[in-house]
């Protein structure tokens, strides 16, 4: 056993059909004592988001959380609302009839605010929580929750040392407002003031390398800082699901944790 996993939930300002909103919560925690940092990790979509059964699983990386763990940190994965089995309705951008997600960038971009507010409450909750070093918090995630780890660390500039973003965007390529959604998105973090660490892979089934990296360069032109890597998985393999082969990018992930203020 690499850490100690503890379900639990945090509560929200939200509302719902009259009900308080509450959102389900995983912590990867290390075995030492604690207060330790933390990592607050945020999940993706599902796909193109045409199968409502995935909605309610709930989203954990154990590759991530055992990195973390062995590194001191412990590995928070909150589930957003209506995903996992978080409280209310999933609403992150979908067509009118909720037959898939929209491509239409009014719409996805209203999905992604909504989103954000969940990660904001959610970080503000992890931040009170007594085994955890508010002072040591990374923002982190993986596809959507790439990009709402960037944008959300653009947002709370004071809260987080670092930032992690595995492949993050919005809206796959397939999705005629897929640049200019995915380039707002991650514009958002440009502000904040240490470099972030930017892991994509080759061959991702949702955002090329040409594009990702066009929005790197845009994010630095925009003020950011950080470094950009674009790995290469097995063959067969899809670059979006980079996140489960640590064996790629373990030691640019680990340089850059090193490299973090104390």
């Amino acid at each position: 056993m690499f850490a100690e996993r503890v379900e639990t939930r945090a509560p929200t300002p939200f509302v719902e059909n009259g009900r308080a909103v509450s959102l389900e919560v995983v912590i990867f925690r290390p075995l030492s004592p604690g207060p330790h940092p933390a990592v607050v990790f945020h999940h993706g979509s599902t796909g193109d988001g045409s199968d409502p059964s995935s909605f309610r699983r709930t989203y954990v990386s154990e590759s991530v959380a055992r990195f973390f763990a062995e590194r001191g940190f412990a590995t928070i994965f909150p589930q957003r609302r209506g995903r996992g089995q978080s409280d209310g309705v999933y609403d992150e951008g979908f067509t009118a009839d909720r037959s898939r997600y929209s491509c239409d960038r009014s719409l996805a971009l209203a999905g992604f605010e909504r989103a954000l507010q969940d990660v904001d409450v959610a970080v503000q909750w992890v931040a009170a929580r007594a085994d955890v070093d508010a002072a040591r918090l990374l923002s982190a995630g993986v596809s959507r929750g790439g990009a709402l780890a960037v944008a959300h660390a653009g947002l709370r500039r004071e809260a987080f040392r670092g930032v992690v973003n595995f492949v993050g965007g919005w809206l796959g390529e397939g999705c005629a407002d897929a640049g200019i959604v995915n380039r707002t998105a991650l514009l958002a973090g440009a502000g904040f003031p240490s470099p972030m660490l930017w892991l994509y892979g080759q061959a991702d089934s949702f955002y090329s390398v040409t594009h990702t990296r066009a929005h790197f360069e845009a994010f630095l032109d925009a003020g950011g800082q950080g470094r950009y890597f674009a790995y290469q998985r097995a063959a067969g393999l899809d670059g979006h699901f980079v996140s489960n082969d640590p064996h790629l990018w373990q030691a640019d992930l680990e340089a850059y944790l090193g490299a973090l203020p104390r």
